[in-house]
């Protein structure tokens, strides 16, 4: 299980991610120009959820996803935070804010 070491607890219904930068996505080994990077990012934001709320999808019948997981979320959604702690950049995004879990 992920362990959230940001000194961020998201409550309600946020959901605390750390977003993934597209050149995480791609293998080492292949050159991303610029202009490439800014379209592939304009069309997805991945992120991994480190902690979720205590009342995300409480009006759902299953959550939309478990900590560790990859996800999809709305571009411009929530609040950018530098962790207090790890002083690594996250994102508090609403539980409705979560539209995809990525499986492969």
């Amino acid at each position: 299980m992920l362990e959230n070491n940001s000194g961020l607890r998201p409550k309600g219904h946020a959901v605390l991610v750390q977003p993934i930068e597209i050149e995480q996505l791609k293998a080492e080994l292949i050159h991303i120009p610029s202009d490439v990077r800014a379209t592939s990012a304009a069309m997805e934001h991945r992120a991994k959820v480190v902690e979720i709320g205590g009342e995300c999808w409480r009006d759902e019948k299953a959550p939309r996803c478990a900590v560790g997981d990859i996800v999809m979320v709305t571009k411009f959604a929530g609040f950018v935070a530098v962790g207090p702690k790890d002083k690594v950049v996250y994102r508090l995004v609403n539980d409705r804010d979560v539209f995809c879990v990525v499986e492969a």
